[in-house]
């Protein structure tokens, strides 16, 4: 693709505004030319209610709103909002899908591959990690609302013995991996870039908790945090909401907003100048994800293809988790709520004990080629937007009055990060199964729900760090018979369970933190 071309798109993405949530402070009010100009755009567009009230707006409110009107692509808001509000079916999409697992040669597992192939793998991706050929990239838009919390989800303490955040966990993994990269292949400096994206109203307190913290032992310059671009929000007639006289109503754009703030805040840039070639992509609720995991590296770069995932294998057959499979032969997502209970339940033939045909439980963990990724002008303007409707606080246009509705008064448009698979043969894509129990444990729910809440996840991660202890030959034993023994091992001493043969021999009293090589409680 030419230079040229890229420019052209970048251009058009960033007149959807799709950069960023926040708008720097206008300095000055626009002229009546460009305010005549612009209001005849959305005049045109049928969206001139935006400018009922702009008559009587402050100067420094004239300006707010003036650019963030400015920053839409009013033509390309109402093109999305027929698709979604009035959707015309196919005759591909009208008919029952196909669907089937995906192909072996697309699929491994590190619960049935031999310890060879999962040492080769490791062994194979620590080096492209040692070479600084490896990015991590974290969606970390999300605030902890369920949680009872109004910070970044990343902010969260889930109650570990030691109080670290989420985030502080995933930066120590960054740190030991770059520590174990360093001694494997004798270098002196091995740098894992981290791009965390956050949304409007998370970004500026996720900057503040990384500045407060020193980045948590990582490099300023290597912590790079930008914005997923926002959508206006829409009445269910497709009309702009405004949250006051001054204020468009706006959303983040979902986690599939990714691809497109990867070049609007130049972090595609950032990487093509560093020389990555592999990027591992994860959502920040997962307090056991192996950020930047070599194992998953080796393989997926083994497979030479643009995109591969990690998945979880599903507990039954009623678990309420979208499926990775192919779907009229392309890789996709299927929610469970797409799959009747016979396909459901269909036991697969070529494995004994039961085992589910459809149990490939996507956990939104992913690996990207930078080959593919520098290509996203070719495709991303091909992902769907899905609705999701929802109470909306806005004003009444007729008398300014603000409105808080008791029922789903509108949409938030979004996208979702996998809606890219289909766009994919199925020889550019691969799928990787790993140990839930060692790998994910999600935070979405308040303490005391008793599944995917704080305690759960505190819990899973003080029961790994128990096996390791035991693996090596340490005794763990519970200051209460009713509670099982677990140890909180931090990440700046084990990755995934190596390096604790200090241990061995040692009894260690639980609940306990093994922080330090000499540690031992």
């Amino acid at each position: 693709m030419t230079t040229a071309i890229k420019d052209t798109v970048n251009t058009l993405l960033d007149k959807l505004h799709l950069s960023s949530g926040d708008e720097d402070p206008p300095v000055m009010e626009p002229s009546e030319q460009e305010v005549k100009e612009l209001r005849e755009t959305y005049e045109k567009a049928q969206q001139d209610q935006v400018f009922a009230f702009y008559d009587e707006l402050s100067v420094p409110e004239k300006a707010s709103l003036f650019q963030r009107l400015q920053s839409f692509n009013v033509e390309r808001v109402n093109e999305i909002a027929d698709k979604v509000l009035h959707p015309a079916k196919s005759e591909e999409e009208s008919k029952a899908p196909e669907i089937e697992p995906l192909p072996d040669s697309s699929t491994a597992s590190v619960l049935d591959a031999d310890a060879e192939s999962i040492e080769k793998w490791y062994n194979d991706g620590l080096e492209e990690i040692a070479n600084n050929k490896v990015a991590v990239v974290l969606m970390a838009g999300g605030q902890g609302t369920r949680l009872g919390s109004s910070d970044p989800k990343g902010c969260f303490d889930i109650g570990l013995p030691s109080h670290k955040s989420l985030f502080q966990m995933q930066a120590e993994r960054i740190w030991k991996l770059q520590q174990l990269a360093e001694k494997k292949a004798g270098k002196e400096k091995v740098v894992i870039p981290w791009y965390v994206m956050t949304s409007g109203p998370t970004r500026g307190p996720t900057e503040r908790f990384f500045e407060e913290n020193n980045y948590f032992g990582l490099e300023k310059e290597n912590v790079v945090i930008f914005e997923q671009g926002v959508l206006p929000c829409l009445s269910n007639d497709g009309k702009i909401l405004m949250e006051s006289k001054s204020k468009v109503a706006v959303a983040p754009n979902g986690n599939g907003g990714i691809y497109e703030a990867l070049l609007t805040s130049k972090v595609r840039t950032d990487m093509r100048n560093r020389g990555i070639q592999h990027i591992h992509a994860y959502c920040v609720d997962n307090c056991l994800v192996k950020v930047a995991d070599p194992t998953f590296i080796g393989f997926s770069s083994s497979k030479s293809v643009s995109i591969a995932t990690k998945v979880v294998r599903k507990r039954n057959a009623k678990e309420p988790v979208g499926l990775i499979l192919q779907k009229n032969g392309k890789p996709d997502v299927v929610e469970y709520s797409e799959i009747d209970s016979k396909t459901a339940e269909a036991e697969d033939p070529k494995q004994s004990g039961g085992v589910l045909k459809y149990r490939a439980a996507n956990i939104v963990n992913h690996y990207y080629s930078f080959q593919f990724l520098d290509s996203i002008e070719s495709w991303v303007h091909k992902l769907p937007h899905h609705i999701a409707r929802k109470k909306i606080p806005c004003i009444n246009m007729d008398t300014g009055d603000f409105t808080k509705p008791d029922k789903p008064n509108g949409i938030k448009l979004e996208m979702f990060v996998f809606d890219v698979f289909p766009l994919l043969s199925l020889d550019k894509f691969a799928c990787l199964e790993v140990d839930r129990a060692e790998e994910f444990s999600p935070l979405k729910n308040a303490k005391g729900t008793g599944e995917d809440d704080p305690d759960t996840s505190c819990r899973d991660i003080m029961q790994q760090g128990g096996r390791w202890i035991k693996k090596v030959g340490a005794t763990v034993v519970s200051e209460s018979a009713e509670e099982e023994a677990g140890v909180e091992v931090s990440p700046k001493i084990s990755y995934g369970g190596e390096g604790l043969e200090f241990l061995r021999g040692r009894e260690i009293k639980a609940p306990a933190v093994v922080e330090r090589d000499q540690d031992a409680p």
